[in-house]
């Protein structure tokens, strides 16, 4: 703030505050983003405020999940969603600018206008903007130029095929879908636990050559952290879950500064 020097310490000898120049960057309005996760999830939070610039902050709320089941399949996640509104709501009573439905799944198991309808579902309970993971995700491979996709996983085959036929009714050819075996095989707790590199030596392999964008599927999986390292050893494009919801959640926020060692799609918010 122009005009304003350093506020005079109290005669108790309290530490002087310094509003300099170079303290200006902290004297900006906070912007809260609200983030609905599946209640199995541990990735989407940490990877949001890895992400978030120091005046955003992140809030959370979890869909209801049976605690039981260690995979989803289309009753489990016609549940949650059916419960959706309650907690996008108590989400919104923290006056949050932007929601972020952190579910790739839920978002893309039923096509396109199911997801678009979601949309709308959560933005007119709670008169909050939103975005979701799925159409995110489209949104960020477009604004590259992709048209053919590698697309990795840690699902099992009956996400994998509806993750297929959502891509595919979005105008993209997919040239292989490869859910990883073990994560695919052990559920929700090797999900979560698998580490970045895993992450990176799967992509790689499994890769086609004639793909010009790789796009990384789950909000479960830790595949963020592992985007700078892939685009670096293959070449392309490479969109992630919850980096495609960060950034379409950013964009509603107005951030316009680039952030670095994420891949490209969030140093583009620049």
């Amino acid at each position: 703030m122009r005009g304003v020097g350093p506020l005079a310490a109290h005669s108790t000898g309290r530490r002087r505050f310094d509003l300099s120049r170079e303290s200006e960057s902290n004297l900006v309005a906070r912007r809260r983003v609200g983030v609905l996760v599946p209640s199995a999830n541990s990735t989407v939070e940490p990877d949001f405020v890895l992400a978030a610039p120091k005046h955003v902050t992140v809030h959370a709320n979890r869909i209801g999940w049976e605690a039981k089941n260690l995979t989803e399949d289309e009753a489990i996640v016609d549940r949650m969603n059916a419960r959706v509104e309650e907690a996008a709501s108590n989400l919104a009573a923290a006056r949050v600018d932007v929601i972020a439905y952190g579910f790739a799944t839920g978002s893309f198991y039923r096509g396109l206008d199911y997801a678009a309808r979601l949309l709308e579902r959560l933005q007119k309970a709670t008169g909050v903007p939103t975005v979701a993971t799925s159409p995110a995700m489209v949104d960020a491979l477009r604004t590259f130029g992709a048209r053919r996709l590698t697309v990795t996983s840690p699902y099992p085959e009956w996400n994998n095929q509806r993750l297929r036929a959502y891509l595919e009714a979005a105008g993209f050819q997919v040239l292989n879908v490869a859910g990883e075996p073990r994560a695919a095989a052990g559920g929700f707790p090797v999900m979560s636990d698998q580490e970045p590199n895993d992450v990176v030596e799967f992509c790689v392999r499994v890769c086609e050559s004639r793909a010009d964008a790789l796009l990384i599927s789950c909000t479960m999986w830790r595949a963020l952290e592992a985007a700078g390292e892939l685009e670096r050893r293959l070449g392309i494009s490479v969109v992630t879950a919850n980096q495609a919801t960060i950034w379409a959640a950013f964009r509603k926020l107005g951030v316009s500064q680039p952030i670095a060692g994420l891949g490209a799609l969030l140093e583009k918010l620049g």
